[in-house]
């Protein structure tokens, strides 16, 4: 029995809603975070974020610039610069600092990167730092065994914010990714202390943007390049999750391979119909094609024959003929064609017209009637 698969509504709209919660949950967890991404943009305005720290730059008279290309593509200004990075617990060696961007540092540029991973110590993991701005709140007791003459701001736990002289530029380091952030606002005085480390030497101010995702349009048409490239630069988990999503709408769409299996209903066949094509068949083999049209004629005259009320015993051609003429008062010169054996059709297209004529000459006679 040849079987069809449907997809009963019901149960598929429960097997769709399941399949679909397990990808979104898939997706939650390998997704990357973008709030983690965000953390320390000056874009953002979330408690992570740098907006508020921008915003007060921007009104103390000191604007900041952000970047949002690569860094390489920044070592080809030649302008003097600060350039501020804030990571999420960035370990010192993490990021290559000492390689390309000492080389940087030490052409007279300075580099301030907020948020180093240093190890836990004893102190209290909130505290308020003293400084000439006020207390400075800083939440962590994490700490830097840094000489006294390097420390910025410190206790005697270790130091929170150090300096590192490279040939004639420096670098600034701060453990704490979050200390002038958002959530930092009722804190002027950790605005005030980020604000006077950007602002020493009276470079121009740049943020790197581009750490956190933003990037401008002629880097990322540069990165994407073509389709290939994406997809050679997509992680593969992505690609699974894109993989597994369009085989769900396949299936829903097209497949249905959930549903329970329905006999088809065998069509109807007409035995009738079954046997004259099969009685054809075996006549055309025969090469019988007279045979089919004699009878053909003889159906043709016997049903002319009832129409005009002669019965359907098979009369004389010329009684036939007569009897059309009185009853339709029209020439009968086309039903003598018909009747005359020679004009037999002996092809489709003959065979074709020759019923045609047949049907004209039974129509005049309802028509008469």
């Amino acid at each position: 029995m040849i079987k069809s698969f449907n997809f009963p509504r019901p149960k598929g709209i429960g097997i769709a809603a399941i399949a679909l919660v397990c990808l979104l949950l898939l997706t939650i967890m390998v997704a990357p975070s973008r709030q983690s991404v965000q953390q320390g943009s000056t874009y953002g305005r979330d408690p992570s974020g740098y907006g508020a720290w921008a915003a007060f730059m921007e009104k103390r008279g000191t604007p900041i610039q952000r970047w949002q290309k690569s860094f390489e593509q920044l070592t080809q200004q030649s302008e003097k610069i600060t350039f501020l990075q804030v990571h999420n617990a960035v370990k010192p060696n993490g990021f290559g600092y000492d390689t390309a961007m000492r080389k940087w540092v030490g052409q007279g540029n300075r580099l301030i990167i907020v948020g180093i991973w240093q190890p836990a110590t004893t102190a209290p993991f909130t505290t308020m730092q003293p400084s000439r701005f006020g207390n400075i709140a800083i939440d962590t007791s994490r700490r830097a065994p840094i000489r006294q003459r390097e420390q910025l701001l410190g206790d005697r736990f270790g130091a929170i914010v150090w300096k590192e002289q490279v040939n004639r530029g420096e670098i600034i380091f701060a453990i704490p990714s979050h200390f002038a952030a958002n959530a930092y606002q009722d804190y002027p005085s950790n605005y005030e202390f980020l604000a006077d480390l950007a602002t020493q030497g009276g470079y121009p101010i740049w943020v790197d943007e581009y750490l956190h995702g933003y990037k401008d349009r002629e880097v990322i048409q540069s990165e994407i390049g073509n389709i290939w490239q994406y997809f050679a630069k997509t992680p593969l988990v992505i690609l699974v999750i894109q993989g597994i999503v369009l085989l769900v709408i396949l299936v829903w769409a097209g497949n249905r391979r959930f549903g329970q299996a329905i006999a088809l209903v065998p069509p109807t066949r007409n035995n009738s119909e079954v046997y004259i094509e099969a009685l054809a068949g075996v006549l055309e083999k025969a090469e019988s094609a007279d045979f089919v049209v004699s009878r053909l004629q003889e159906a043709e005259q016997k049903s002319l024959q009832s129409q005009l009320g002669l019965g359907s015993n098979p009369l004389p051609d010329s009684a036939l003929m007569a009897a059309w003429e009185q009853q339709t008062r029209q020439s009968s010169v086309t039903l003598r064609s018909l009747l005359h054996p020679s004009s037999r059709p002996k092809n489709n297209r003959d065979l074709r017209l020759w019923l045609e004529k047949w049907q004209t000459i039974k129509n005049i006679n309802r028509v008469n009637q």
